[in-house]
């Protein structure tokens, strides 16, 4: 027994070396397939004149000209403004949408929950390119093509099916002993929910708003089928535009507008960071 133990040990402290082997040989490998591609759509960005091709090339001359150009030479300001109003609009309603839907259905019973819930899968089965032809007669009947407003509308009906399981599913790990408690103590509904309720869920709810804050950002399709005229196109379309055409490839000028995608999409995700926390109600119903 006492030889057996030893080498048990030394087994068990084998294995868990190569765990740590294949761990850090897999984080090694996504981090190139995730840098890499950074790296060339960096370097492309502040490389000195046109370039016909993504490269991975450190050396220089480095400049900001080519940001200069993107800013006085194209639409793209406009492009970046158009997306930032179809970003914001499209978080702001979606998640005051699907929080207070995943609310109702997670805590209250009512005819045709179930109904509407499996409506909802059957929803996300459809792929969005079955849709496009439903969404641009929809447009056309009620004017919303080449129009934000109808963009935004979209956007919110495809991400409120899935987003509200989601949302329910947190709302259901939050103990309802904390909703029966407040009405014991004379909250109702709607300060149950506002006071007690919605400060545990905001990890969820930051997550959402990440997510359809990024979606417009790098969405292609929906938006190049909805919007007709260059001057509403959301900074996916506009970039398209720079290398679309394999006899005047502008990849600097789509290099450098790929980088300052992500300036409001990294802002938004450090001001939310404090929210991305797990596990708060944790010891929430004792004593």
């Amino acid at each position: 027994m006492a030889e057996r133990k030893p080498k048990k040990i030394h087994t068990q402290k084998r294995s868990r070396m190569w765990n740590k082997i294949f761990t850090y040989a897999y984080l090694t490998l996504l981090s190139v397939i995730i840098i890499y591609p950074l790296l060339i759509t960096a370097t492309s960005a502040f490389r000195a004149g046109n370039l016909l091709a993504f490269d991975l090339k450190l050396t220089g001359p480095w400049t900001l000209d080519n940001f200069k150009r993107l800013f006085n030479d194209t639409l793209y300001p406009q492009w970046y403004m158009n997306t930032l109003k179809v970003a914001l609009t499209t978080m702001v309603i979606q998640v005051i949408a699907i929080t207070l839907a995943g609310f109702a259905y997670s805590r209250y019973r009512f005819i045709g929950r179930k109904q509407s819930l499996k409506f909802f899968l059957i929803m996300q089965m459809v792929p969005t390119t079955a849709a496009l032809t439903a969404f641009y007669v929809m447009g056309l009947l009620v004017g919303g093509l080449d129009q934000h407003w109808f963009l935004i509308f979209v956007y919110i009906g495809g991400g409120i099916p899935m987003n509200t399981w989601l949302m329910k599913g947190y709302f259901d790990t939050i103990p309802i002993e904390l909703d029966e408690s407040a009405r014991l103590d004379g909250a109702g509904h709607l300060r149950t929910f506002a006071q007690i309720i919605l400060p545990l869920v905001r990890p969820m709810i930051a997550v959402q708003a990440l997510w359809a804050f990024m979606s417009p950002f790098g969405e292609y399709l929906l938006a190049r089928f909805l919007l007709r005229s260059p001057a509403n196109y959301t900074v996916a379309n506009g970039l398209q535009t720079f290398i679309n055409n394999p006899r005047d490839q502008r990849v600097a000028l789509f290099a450098a507008g790929a980088i300052l995608i992500a300036v409001p999409i990294a802002t938004l995700f450090f001001f939310l960071q404090k929210n991305f926390v797990a596990g708060l109600t944790a010891g929430g119903t004792k004593g």
